[in-house]
């Protein structure tokens, strides 16, 4: 549940696993960098392979991973590439550059599954606007966009899992007891809806066991279409049986099944939108983006909504940003106390912990081993171990973050620490030891 970009670097190669994303990337930096030396060649007037490659940059620099329909475009321009390789043949014969390209191409078709025959991009596109593509019909043109673009859409991500944690459209970090029926998204395109039910006898801790998306009817490219799903029956199919909403081939709403019953993602084109679902132990988890300007379309009949607002006062478990258990060391005497209370009344045999009981000392170690970070995910695995005595919270932690990663439109806001200086809310932390890791993975790749 991306990680900019530099010569033949394209967003996804990280997670590609076989053959090694590494071994491609280099040999495709390679390609890039060899291309003026190519030119002094004696065949360099004739060999057109540096066109061939910056066709393909210029195709695919704007692509991202995280969006619907990255595979169909990124390898209708790896066959735009191939073809126009095999134009130059014999006029690039012998040419380190052509032979490089021809072996990075090979290698990337195979890592997406590309098939060899199929529609290849062009390198002069139409620019007519698609009435079901949100980026053409409001940006004019049919291509993603990078950070820093002029006109580029403002993306808003809202994610829910464990017990439950709540990250909203602004960035906020919530943990709540909402039990019951409760909207998460109500605007003039989506809904979405929550159900929680208590996960431990006595205690005001809740999960979510069912998710309701409704994509409400627009214009041409889709009637309106429900999705839903219960523990246990998380579909890759709508209410109605279908898979897709829209007309033809067009496909501006469409389903993916990641995992049976397990994950499954919603694409919206025709709203710019992705809603990832996802099974974890008993309990559901849930990530969503969408345009802004999208997402604040609605009226005051429609203000409340978890993801746009937050949860109700009445509703939170946390208190402003911290958990009431003294996770990771996070000392606030009043919290101290109350954990010090709690222990007290709760015996380690405590039926709060059917399914086995968890020190926070075991409850670290035990998040430790997916969730590298110390970030308020991290806090909110190690809280649910406590709370529940249910190891698979630290799963739907982990998924959790790997949603955001994959949808969230910021890196430098992915993770969020506990302010400790003023014992206020979460802030958003750019550490310079994350900074330093970043440039040193840079320069070990490039060596």
């Amino acid at each position: 549940m991306g990680m900019g970009k530099a010569g033949f670097y394209y967003p996804g190669a990280e997670r590609l696993r076989s053959p090694p994303p590494v071994l491609t990337l280099l040999v495709l930096i390679a390609v890039s960098s060899w291309v003026h030396i190519g030119e002094c060649q004696p065949q360099a007037t004739q060999c057109r392979i540096s066109k061939c490659t910056s066709d393909f940059v210029s195709l695919t620099s704007h692509l991202n991973s995280a969006l619907d329909g990255f595979d169909t475009e990124f390898c209708k321009a790896l066959r735009a590439y191939s073809a126009c390789t095999h134009r130059n043949t014999k006029t690039c014969r012998g040419n380190l550059v052509y032979h490089s390209a021809v072996l990075g191409i090979s290698d990337l078709m195979m890592q997406r599954n590309c098939s060899k025959d199929g529609p290849t991009s062009s390198t002069h596109p139409e620019t007519a606007p698609e009435s079901c593509n949100y980026h053409s019909r409001h940006h004019g043109s049919g291509r993603e966009f990078r950070a820093g673009d002029p006109g580029q859409p403002t993306y808003l991500f809202c994610g829910l899992f464990g017990d439950p944690h709540l990250r909203t459209f602004k960035d906020q970090f919530q943990t709540c007891k909402v039990e019951g029926a409760w909207p998460l998204i109500d605007n003039n395109y989506l809904s979405v809806q929550v159900t929680n039910v208590p996960v431990v006898p006595g205690s005001t801790a809740t999960a979510t066991n069912k998710i309701t998306i409704i994509f409400k009817p627009y214009q041409e490219c889709t009637e309106q279409k429900v999705y839903q799903a219960v523990t246990d029956d998380l579909p890759a199919a709508f209410v109605d049986g279908t898979t897709s909403g829209g007309d033809g081939d067009t496909k501006s709403l469409r389903i993916v099944e990641k995992e049976a019953g397990q994950h499954a993602e919603i694409h919206a084109r025709y709203i710019g939108a992705t809603v990832i679902v996802r099974q974890v132990g008993r309990y559901l988890t849930l990530a969503v983006r969408m345009p802004e300007e999208l997402a604040l379309a609605y009226d005051e009949t429609q203000d409340l909504q978890l993801c746009m607002n937050g949860c109700p006062m009445a509703e939170r478990i946390d208190e402003d940003g911290y958990l009431p258990l003294p996770v990771l060391g996070l000392h606030h005497p009043k919290h101290q106390h109350q954990h010090q209370h709690h222990q007290q009344q709760q015996p380690h045999n405590s039926p709060q912990h059917p399914r086995g009981s968890f020190s926070l000392g075991s409850a670290t170690a035990k998040c430790r081993e997916k969730l590298k970070v110390k970030d308020i995910y991290f806090h909110s695995c190690v809280f649910d171990l406590l709370t529940t005595g249910d190891a698979n919270f630290t799963s739907a932690a982990y998924s959790a973050l790997q949603d955001l990663e994959a949808l969230h439109p910021q890196r430098e806001r992915w993770h969020i620490f506990p302010n400790q200086a003023n014992g206020g809310p979460c802030s958003f932390s750019h550490t310079p030891v994350f900074k330093l890791g970043l440039l040193c993975f840079i320069i070990v790749l490039f060596l």
